[in-house]
């Protein structure tokens, strides 16, 4: 059985012209989706690039800021250590050595009454 007919037509077979223009319909629709990507991808650089800029900017006023505040520190330590302080912690030292005195003497004192109650009326 020998058939010499051409077959392409037959169950439905497409014919080359035909599975050229699909695979044209598919390569489109593939460029479309990675513009459409592309697009999206630009978008979030753009917005990835505007966070860094404020981000820059927080930085140098943060930093800013420190500088200004590690100065400021550096002033009170100075500070710290001038004749004034210094006088205040020795009054504040003799202020607590007189008030432990001032207990040790209350506690001598009621035990002299305690031990003397008639002496003290």
């Amino acid at each position: 059985m020998n058939v010499d007919m051409d077959t392409d037509d037959w169950l439905g077979c497409p014919t080359p012209l035909e599975m050229y223009k699909h695979q044209c319909s598919i390569l489109v629709d593939e460029l479309v989706e990675t513009e459409r990507m592309l697009r999206r991808a630009r978008a979030n650089i753009a917005g990835l690039v505007q966070m860094n800029d404020l981000l820059m900017k927080g930085k140098a006023q943060a930093e800013q800021q420190l500088s200004l505040a590690s100065s400021e520190l550096a002033d009170l330590k100075g500070s710290l250590t001038e004749p004034g302080v210094l006088s205040i912690r020795l009054v504040a030292g003799q202020r607590d050595h007189f008030m432990r005195e001032n207990q040790r003497l209350l506690a001598e004192l009621k035990a002299l009454h305690e031990l003397h109650p008639s002496s003290s009326e």
